[in-house]
This record gives structure tokens, sequence and C-alpha cells, in this order.
């Protein structure tokens, strides 16, 4: 007996970890950040067509899972993502992820993918896309606070779109300073390993904030910040998890991307519901005012949101077609008669031996 076999539609193409990797190094890491910034910068652009809602989330002591789902329409796309800082421990990512493009006109999954890595591309492109708005104009150096596995991704970030030269690197362990140095050489970029977050900081005109612990930190205290500088808070991304004193998110101007989902997982937890901050998407469309001073000091408070990850995914089926990095998943069900789903199934039963015996 011969199976039926799947048809085109039953297909739905899969980038594993592997074609990932490969992608980045068919493209160019930098080439493939300032692709996936333009991405983002363009979806942004038409933020008030996509649905736009807090993820949903399901905390527990030892971290987070969530779901991110947006659509523009035309494209329904979420991800899947956790967050246990715990894992790093036991030899595991503290971050894991994958993420799904669907047509809303028939629903039919188009895309799966990993986004482990592009998870931190995509972060990494968000930040420099948000720094390009908001940081001191002609800004060389960055300051990099946390040294895991979002780092190197966030410096050459900011290499390709801003323009930083000089980056200076703290974590409180040294071994994680000392990889991530190494995993930069020959980049193009100066790197500097500092002891304290305060020699990190030294004429840095963009500080970068990225660590994991789940707790009300404060890696960063009013007086270590001075004036005109641009903060890149991205390590406080669920409740009860910050990086920065209370008194610097008073002195500065703060900028969101989705302010009910920031309000409850971003620096931004610590202040009144009503506390103003502007939305990024109003300083790219030209509605809102970005960095209006030399002496402003101006605050990303980032926490990832369900739009990037959507431009992401759209970027990355956009390029399948030229570089082939995929393979076809036989994902969906698909028979003949769409009202026969169980004949479907009767007819994929393997042939017996009884089955097989002459009359």
């Amino acid at each position: 007996m011969t199976l039926p076999q799947p048809s085109e539609r039953a297909f739905v193409p899969f980038v594993s970890v592997e074609a990932m990797m490969q992608l980045i190094h068919q493209v160019g890491l930098e080439q493939m950040l300032r692709e996936l910034a333009d991405y983002i910068e363009a979806d942004f652009r038409r933020w008030p067509l996509f649905d736009k809602t807090p993820r949903v989330a399901s905390h527990s002591v030892e971290g987070v899972i969530e779901l991110m789902p947006t659509s523009d329409g035309e494209l329904y796309g979420f991800k899947y993502v956790n967050g246990h800082p715990k894992n790093m421990k036991e030899g595991l990512q503290t971050v894991t992820a994958f993420g799904l493009l669907a047509d809303v006109a028939t629903g039919y999954p188009m895309l799966l993918s990993e986004m482990t890595i592009l998870t931190a591309l995509r972060t990494a492109a968000m930040s420099a896309m948000a720094a390009k708005h908001l940081a001191p104009k002609n800004a060389t150096t960055m300051a990099m606070i946390g040294n895991g596995a979002q780092s190197e991704f966030q410096c050459l970030a900011f290499k390709a779109i801003c323009g930083i030269d000089t980056v200076r690197l703290y974590d409180i362990d040294p071994a994680a300073t000392a990889k991530a140095i190494q995993n930069l050489a020959g980049q193009g970029l100066t790197l500097q390993t500092c002891k304290t977050p305060e020699e990190a900081m030294e004429g840095a005109q963009i500080i970068t904030t990225c660590t994991a612990d789940k707790q009300l930190a404060r890696i960063l205290t009013d007086n270590m910040i001075g004036s005109g500088v641009h903060i890149n808070a991205i390590g406080g991304d669920c409740p009860g998890k910050t990086e920065l004193h209370r008194d610097i998110l008073l002195r500065s101007d703060i900028f969101v991307e989705f302010p009910p989902q920031t309000r409850i997982e971003g620096e931004i937890q610590q202040l009144p519901e009503d506390h103003p901050v502007t939305e990024l998407w109003q300083v790219i469309e030209g509605t809102a005012t970005g960095r209006s001073s030399p002496a402003q000091i101006t605050l990303f408070d980032s926490v990832g949101f369900a739009i990037e990850d959507f431009s992401a995914l759209r970027y990355i089926r956009d390029r399948l077609e030229d570089t082939g990095l995929y393979q076809q998943l036989d994902m969906l069900a698909d028979p003949d008669d769409p009202r026969d789903l169980f004949g479907m199934v009767q007819r994929a039963k393997p042939a017996t031996s009884a089955d097989a015996r002459p009359e």
C-alpha cells in the first residue's frame, strides 16, 4: 500500500539553529543587524496598524514563560520565550525562544523559526535603532554593564548602527567580561576591561545595562549618571526585576515601547502609574521629541515587544528564498476533501500481511 503524500500546503518552512547561524555568516552579522533595525523601524512607523497587548506571562519563583503575539491585519506572529536566570548555573540558557508567522487570510502558518539567536539579534538591533534617535550625536563610547549572552550583539549593533568605536565592559563575574573581550577581538572595536560600573561609565556617552538577576537591583545609582548620556536599559523585563535606582528615572526623559507592558515589567514599575513617558514610535514618526538638548538624560526603558519579533520573523521570511537556509516540515493536515480529516487518517493506515494476502 502506498501511503498518501503531503501536498505543498502541508509544509511549513522551518529555520533551525544551524540554519540561523549559517544565515548570519552568509549575510554578515553587522549587515544583518542593520537590516533587522530597518525592518523594526519600518514597522514602528506603522505602529497604529498593529494589534497590541502586553505579553501573556506565566511567572514562577525560577523565572517566566511568555507568549508575545501581534498582527498587522495581513500577517500574524507570536514568540514563545522564557527567562530563567538560574539556568546558567545548570549549564542552560537563560533565554530560549521560537516563533511563528502566519497568513491572516487563511490562518495557515508560513514560517516556524528558532528565536533564541534571533531574539539576541533583534534586541541588539532594537537597542541601537532607539539610540540612533535618542543618544547624543556623534557618540563614540559605550559602557556595557553586564557581559552575558546578549553583550556582544549589543556592542556590534551599536558599532554598526550608531558608529560606536569604543566599549568599556564590566560584569560582576570577570570570566564573563573575559569571554566578551575574546569574542569581540578583531571586530573593529577598542575594548576596555573595567573593575567597577563607575569605571566603565567614565567617558561613555551611551550606557547599556544588561543583567539577568530577577530582583529589584540597583546596578546604577543616581550619583553615577552625569548629564547628557543615553541609557539603554534592557535587563529589567518582568515584575520585580530592575537595574536602575529610582532617582535616575526621575532625572531622565523616559522612552518606551508599549506603556501598558513597560509599566508592569520595566524600570518604570518603580514609578507612579501616571508618570509621563514617551512612546518611541512617536519619536520615529516625528510626532514627539526625542533628544532635545545636550544636557538631557535619555532613558530607553526596553522590555522587548511583540512587534519587534514580528519584524524579525518578517525579515527571516523575506530572506528564505534567497538563501534556501530552511527545511520543510510536514506540519499541517491537508486532506483532499477538507471535510474528510478522518478519511485521511484511515487511508494512512499501514498495510498488514493480511491486507497483502491474495484471495
